[in-house]
């Protein structure tokens, strides 16, 4: 453990950039690790806070989100850890299709 009552200014402040680089790094890694979890092209579920569910393709990794594009155009960047992903459920020639959610666990 580092004694930081013996540490100047100096080095106190060195330390702090150092340990939130680390928790930068961190966070990246855990997003991008979430992300490999939806492939371009693949259809998710997000609810976005007092809104309804929304359906959307993911077109973009980006290094901690991932964009979408919603079933009526349009573009969100969501967190993955938010996202869920979708699976058209069979359907017959006259029926219409449903949508199945399947919550994607979080680590």
């Amino acid at each position: 453990m580092i004694d930081i009552d013996q540490l100047s200014e100096a080095e106190l402040i060195d330390l702090n950039h150092r340990v939130v680089a680390r928790l930068k790094l961190l966070s990246t890694i855990r997003s991008q690790s979430r992300m490999v979890n939806f492939r371009i092209g693949e259809l998710v579920s997000f609810q976005p806070d007092g809104r309804p569910t929304l359906i959307a393709t993911v077109v973009r990794h980006n290094i901690k989100s991932v964009s979408v594009v919603t079933t009526d155009g349009q573009k969100w960047t969501v967190s993955p850890h938010l996202l869920s992903k979708v699976t058209p459920a069979p359907t017959e020639d006259n029926k219409p299709k449903q949508i199945h959610h399947h919550k994607h666990s979080r680590k």
